[in-house]
This record gives C-alpha cells, sequence and structure tokens, in this order.
C-alpha cells in the first residue's frame, strides 16, 4: 500500500488547504520539464493529491488502506492480482476436449478487477499537466494584473479546433464499434464465458471518426506548438504561490486536456514588505520634527499622501494609514504601518549644544 500522506508530506489530519499546498510545491518540484524533474516521483504525488483532495476518495482510503488501493488498482480480490497467475499450473485443464483461452487470463482478469466487465465506467483520457513560472513587481502582487507567455506544448489542432476531420467535412460513425465507442468481447476461460469491454481503438471511446482526416494533425486533433497563454493574476499574490488553469495543460487526442500550474515569483520593494494584509514601511525623522510634530509627505503605492506626526512620538512608534495594505477582499484592504526612527544628529553646532544643554536642565 502507498502512504499517500507521507507522499505529500502532510500528517493525516491535515486540512485541505494544506493538501493542495504540499501538492503544488512537490509537483514543482518533480515536474518532468524541470532540468532535475522526476516522473515517476510527480505521478506518485498527483495520484496522492488525487485521492486526498476528494472527500470520498480520502474517506474511502482512510478507512480501507489497502484494500482501497487494492481496489483503485484493480488488484486483491479473492486473492488474485492483476498479472499475478504465474504460479498457477492450468495445464492440467489442456486436454483434447476443453477449448478454453488460458494464453489472455490475465487480460480477462485485467478487464474484470477495472470495472472493464459488462459496460462499466471506463476513466476519461486526460493529458499531462504543465508547470511554468512569471515574474511580476511588488505593486503588481498588491493590485492584481495580467500576463501573456509563450509555451511549447501540445494543443489543440487550430486548423480543425481538435476534431481532427478536414474542414468542412463531417464526423462519421465508427464502423469498428458503431458508434458506441466500445467494444464487446467474449472468451471461453476455465471460469466459463468471460464477457469484457473495451475502449474501441479506433474512436477511442467517442463513436466518431472523421470522414476525412486533417491534413494539418493528420486527424489526430493535436500537434505540438506554440501557444500564447493570457494569465490573470488576483490581488495580494504572495510570492511563490502557485496559479492552476484547468485545462491549460497538454491536451490529448479524444480526452480532457491537463491542468497548468504557474509558479508566481514577487520581486521585493526598496521601500515595503508585506506582512499579512498590511504593508510596513520605516520613516527617518529629525529629532526637532519628533519633539515639535509635523507633517510628512509620502508616496505609498497608490501614490502620495500627507501624513501628520504628532508632537513628542518614540523611537519606533508605529503609525497606522487605514486602507492602504493590500486587498483581501471585495473593497477591503490592509493598513499603512510606519514605524518612526529618529535619526539623531552626528555633529551638533555650538548653537544647538546650548539648546540642548537648556532643555537638559529643564529634564526633558
Amino acid at each position: 500500500m502507498k502512504d499517500y500522506y507521507n507522499v505529500l508530506g502532510v500528517n493525516k489530519g491535515a486540512s485541505k488547504d494544506e493538501i493542495k499546498k504540499a501538492f503544488y510545491k512537490l509537483a514543482h518540484k518533480y515536474h518532468p520539464d524541470k532540468k532535475e524533474g522526476n516522473e515517476t516521483k510527480f505521478k506518485e504525488v498527483n495520484e496522492a493529491y488525487q485521492v486526498l483532495s476528494d472527500d470520498s476518495k480520502r474517506s474511502k482510503y482512510d478507512q480501507f488502506g489497502s484494500g482501497f488501493e487494492n481496489m483503485r488498482q484493480g488488484q486483491g480480490y479473492g486473492g488474485f492480482r492483476q498479472g499475478g497467475f504465474e504460479g498457477f499450473d492450468f495445464s492440467g485443464f489442456q486436454n483434447g476436449s476443453a477449448d478454453f483461452d488460458f494464453g489472455n487470463l490475465n487480460d480477462i482478469f485485467s478487464d474484470f478487477f477495472t470495472g472493464g466487465m459488462g459496460g462499466g465506467r471506463t476513466q476519461a483520457r486526460r493529458g499531462r499537466d504543465i508547470s511554468t513560472e512569471i515574474q511580476i513587481s511588488f505593486s503588481e502582487s498588491v493590485f492584481g494584473t495580467s500576463r501573456k507567455v509563450l509555451i511549447t506544448k501540445t494543443s489543440n489542432c487550430a486548423t480543425c479546433s481538435g476534431t481532427g476531420a478536414k474542414p468542412g467535412t463531417k464526423m462519421e460513425t465508427c464502423k469498428y464499434c458503431n458508434g458506441q465507442g466500445k467494444i464487446r468481447e467474449a472468451k471461453r476461460t476455465i471460469l466459463g464465458t468471460i464477457s469484457s469491454t473495451k475502449i474501441c481503438e479506433e474512436c477511442l471511446g467517442s463513436g466518431e471518426v472523421p470522414k476525412e482526416k486533417c491534413e494539418n494533425c493528420k486527424g489526430k486533433g493535436v500537434l505540438r506548438r506554440e501557444e500564447e497563454i493570457s494569465i490573470n493574476i488576483p490581488a495580494g499574490m504572495r510570492d511563490g504561490e502557485m496559479i492552476r488553469m484547468t485545462g491549460g495543460g497538454e491536451a490529448i487526442t479524444k480526452g480532457t486536456a491537463g491542468d497548468l500550474y504557474i509558479k508566481v515569483n514577487v520581486a521585493s520593494h526598496a521601500i515595503f514588505k508585506r506582512e499579512g494584509n498590511d504593508l510596513v514601511m520605516n520613516l527617518d525623522l529629525r529629532l526637532s520634527d519628533a519633539l515639535l510634530g509635523t507633517e510628512y509627505p509620502i508616496q505609498t503605492l497608490d501614490g502620495q499622501i500627507s501624513v501628520k506626526i504628532p508632537e513628542g512620538v518614540s523611537i519606533n512608534e508605529i503609525l497606522r494609514v487605514k486602507g492602504k495594505g493590500v486587498p483581501f477582499s471585495k473593497n477591503k484592504r490592509g493598513d499603512l504601518l510606519i514605524k518612526l526612527k529618529i535619526k539623531l544628529p552626528s555633529k551638533v553646532s555650538r548653537k544647538s549644544r546650548e539648546l540642548f544643554e537648556q532643555l537638559k536642565k529643564e529634564g526633558i
């Protein structure tokens, strides 16, 4: 049994959000398109996420453990395993009067245990997930932006729009399966006649084939090409967060396209730092302004504002400007926090020294 929690590096009580974050991190790390990617690890991570992100599948996995895994893989019914008949000797059944097909027992049991029997549901074909990275400015991460990137991937053919048919021609019923998308087979075995249903290899389950094939994609409906992708980046994105574009991954013949994962890298800012939904900055004050109070012009991400400095402020005292932080919901934003730094003079003139001496005498 595979320990899906261990694969994603989360505990058994992990929330959906924790599972999702762990998956995004590992999917980006192991993606085959990466220089140091690992296709085997990527498939394991994706398999674990498909189970643990689904409440029903996760419940069954937690309840049945290895039994659930065996059911998913088509293994472990009555002691049989797919591809596991090597230890049985069927030679005693092979005689002149018996006309059983022993050579395809593994295929029969594979269909039997994976839902291929009697018109069972067939798993939908799905293209490969892919990933990329983009760089945005600090301001763009706060307010949101959009990007267009060029990605080379397997996409639907632009000539036939993915149908595989020559433009202007129609699709016709598949002759191999009579439009059913599946082919039923009956085989005689030591267990009797067993019927199984398989996807038609000619139409790949669609029931239709092009009357005339598209010359551009040779009837496949997909081909590898460079495609421009528009990415909408929402306000409040954090550095390293992932955006998932459903169907933005690689297309597949007669199937659903995979997903595109975009890692967003946010550049640092010379003045502002982010703390939750608040923006934090330092402001250097002259000693006289700290004592007497004044107004300072501040350049925020929204534009210039004037901030009133009250009399007698302390070092590291924080002023809060409402609504100048990071948007986090409709019409709501965090605040701008201004940390005050009092700048002491490195040299003091004679007149200033006399004034400071007078203040000292007064206990200030």
